[in-house]
């Protein structure tokens, strides 16, 4: 059985007239096989028949049947994910893992995360251990991943310190904790409402060079931010390379060495575990016990030594926070950018560790359920003292490599922080300055990611590129600039792409039916007079141009492809492959008649081949199909092909006569039943001899 297509209605009625053949199956004159006829149907758009508009309320039906649908089961583990776990919980099974991958990340975050990524933010070590606390508790319950870790980031840290270090001086410590903490409920609120509104897709225009650009660029940023306590002495407090390095050299006569070495052996130590760690897989507790051996060691060392210029972490708070409400929003609107900011790393970190994460251990993770989630761990955490705190990637994969099963792992560490904060305290103010830099520079080797900027630079230096000017502006301008001309340059290239569709001349593979690409098939060859363009996009205002002047380009460049068909000088077919076009706005289609009406007045014919549903539906609404004529209209690009080569073939023996257009434009834009019979040597496959 052989397969053809013509877009007009009665040719199978006309086969069965001639006497060829039934109407499923014909066979015509010559033919040695039956042909199956698939006619393209158009649309009808008649008053009667068109479509009514589509009400507001039909965007909200499948939500409607949706909630109907639902049990109370299903709106419990809705408003609460953690009973998802919990039905079937397997204590024989679970609750061993659970509970030693809660006691070692409890471990890994009191010394590093929590207390060392404090001093980051510019707070003291207590609000380090408030943040781990009451955020973990309520993200066990509202969170829908079973393995992210949450609680103080490296990044986070320093846009906090970032943002507040331009409204309050270092000296004003009150005001400085305050607006940390406000920043923790602005971050908790957006994050809620872009989870609730479902607005987590906005973020997917930023592209990952753009994050890893960035998050290098804050890493060398960061660890230089600690270098301080290495060195002995107060550098500059900002989030540029260049005043740090200026001030790094400007000090350097108060050099002290005891910080230096011991900060050093502990950098040493940390590097050296977390390797071993993770090379060997029986040993990967290393990596989770390094910053508490960090800790203990420097602890140790300044009790029995006592070196004067070693500073310590001092007194710490002993207990739990308190419930408490930010005393004033004076500074709410300053803060707005910030908290935008560190909702769009939560969406785009924690988010994506959370998916990463689920679809390794084979359960669903929906992203906006998990960014409602950590809007609520930030609400509720801001009322105990808690500033901004997200998923933590080398937490949450200690976390997965110690197997934990559920979020019950979660509230082991919670339980962890809680009796730090009520029984260690008093220990914890002989720890040195120098240890916790030590694990913070430790943590944030790992986020440079020169690895990446490599493999940008093998496969694709566009985004090499990117990477480059993201990094580059973080360093040297700011991470506020830096993300700002990162996210930028990646929407630009994301409406560069847009409204610069790939658009492909198509040539017949040797031997098929089948047209590709003539520049990654060289084999396949186009006919004389016969211009085949794929557009691989969807056509809409900002593109169409760009479009357009590709399609008059092609008439005249694309003669180089030219190697079979009638000889004839001048292109006379232009068909459209329209299947890779998924939409079709109203102003391409406004610009796709007006090149229409240009190719009819140089005598060029418009033909379209395989338009999908909602694309055909808007072509015949506008009136485009009857003004090109339903016989131009085709299931398949090989259809449309033999049907311009058949009128190629018919002009060149007819030279004196007026236009085969000029003649299939006498009969009111539809063939003839004359025209019809004429296409029966067409209906065969391959329709054209191939070559010999």
């Amino acid at each position: 059985m052989s397969y053809a297509s013509l877009s007009v209605k009665d040719l199978t009625s006309l086969v069965s007239r001639s006497g060829t053949g039934s109407s499923s199956s014909p066979k015509l004159p010559g033919q040695t096989r039956p042909v199956k006829v698939i006619t393209l149907q158009h649309p009808d758009t008649s008053d009667d028949a068109r479509p009514p508009s589509i009400p507001f309320d039909d965007i909200l039906s499948g939500w409607r049947a949706k909630i109907k649908r639902m049990s109370l089961v299903d709106w419990v583990e809705t408003l609460f994910p953690c009973f998802r776990w919990i039905r079937t919980y397997r204590w024989s099974e679970y609750f061993k893992l659970d509970l030693m991958a809660g006691i070692t990340v409890g471990i890994m975050l009191v010394p590093q995360q929590a207390m060392s990524y404090a001093k980051l933010a510019g707070l003291p070590p207590i609000y380090g251990l408030y943040s781990s606390f009451v955020p973990i508790f309520v993200y066990a319950i509202f969170g829908s991943s079973r393995q992210l870790a949450i609680g103080p980031v490296a990044l986070v840290s320093l846009l906090v310190s970032n943002a507040l270090g331009g409204i309050a001086d270092s000296s004003e410590e009150e005001l400085h904790i305050e607006l940390a903490i406000l920043l923790a409920l602005l971050v908790g609120i957006l994050e809620c409402i872009m989870g609730l509104l479902r607005l987590g897709w906005l973020i997917r225009f930023i592209s990952h060079s753009v994050i890893s650009g960035f998050t290098s660029a804050s890493a060398i940023v960061i660890g230089l931010s600690q270098v301080k306590y290495f060195l002995g002495y107060n550098i500059a407090r900002s989030s540029k390379i260049v005043p740090l390095v200026e001030s790094i050299i400007a000090g350097a006569d108060k050099f002290q060495w005891p910080p230096f070495l011991m900060g050093s052996l502990i950098l040493v130590i940390l590097q050296v575990m977390k390797h071993v760690g993770k090379a060997k897989k029986e040993l990967q507790f290393l990596r989770a016990a390094a910053p508490l051996t960090g800790i203990v060691l420097g602890t140790t060392i300044a009790k029995v030594f006592h070196p004067p210029s070693i500073s310590l972490v001092g007194e710490i708070p002993q207990g739990l926070p308190t419930f408490s409400f930010p005393r004033s929003f004076d500074h709410a609107k300053t803060l707005l950018p910030t908290s935008a900011l560190i909702t769009g790393v939560a969406i785009l970190e924690s988010v994506g560790i959370a998916k990463a994460l689920a679809a390794k251990n084979r359960y669903e993770l929906d992203s906006n359920s998990e960014l409602f989630g950590l809007g609520v761990a930030n609400i509720l955490g801001s009322l105990f003292s808690a500033y901004p705190s997200t998923g933590s990637f080398s937490r949450s994969a200690v976390s997965n490599e110690s197997e934990a099963k559920t979020g019950l792992s979660g509230l082991i560490t919670g339980i962890i922080i809680g009796c730090s904060l009520l029984f260690l305290t008093p220990v914890f103010k002989y720890i040195p300055q120098c240890a916790l830099a030590a694990i913070v520079i430790s943590a944030v080797s790992g986020l440079v990611d020169y690895d990446e900027a490599i493999f940008l630079w093998r496969v694709d230096k566009r985004d090499f590129t990117l990477w480059t000017i993201t990094s580059t502006t973080t360093l040297f301008f700011g991470i506020e600039i830096g993300v700002l001309v990162g996210v930028g340059f990646s929407l630009a290239f994301v409406i560069h792409e847009s409204a610069n569709p790939h658009i492909a001349v198509l040539g017949r593979l040797p031997g098929t039916t089948v047209y590709r690409n003539v520049k990654q098939y060289p084999e396949a060859y186009t006919y004389n007079g016969i211009v085949i363009v794929r557009i691989d996009a969807p056509i809409y205002f900002a593109n169409i141009s760009y479009i357009k002047d590709r399609l008059r380009e092609y008439e005249v460049a694309v003669d180089k492809y030219t190697t079979k068909g009638p000889e004839v000088e001048r292109i006379s077919f232009v068909i459209l492959e329209m299947s890779p076009v998924t939409h079709i706005d109203s102003s391409a289609v406004e610009a796709l008649k007006e090149l229409y009406q240009e190719y009819k007045a140089r005598d060029i014919q418009l033909a379209i081949s395989n338009p999908n549903k909602d694309v055909h539906m808007t072509i015949a609404r506008s009136g485009m199909v009857e003004l090109v004529g339903k016989e131009w209209y085709f299931v398949r690009v090989h259809d449309a092909v033999q049907v311009c080569l058949n009128y190629l073939q018919s002009s060149s023996l007819e030279d004196k006569k007026p236009s085969f257009l000029r003649r299939f434009s006498n009969n009111n834009g539809s063939s003839s039943y004359n025209d019809l019979q004429s296409y029966n040597t067409l209906l065969k496959e391959p329709l054209l001899p191939v070559e010999k």
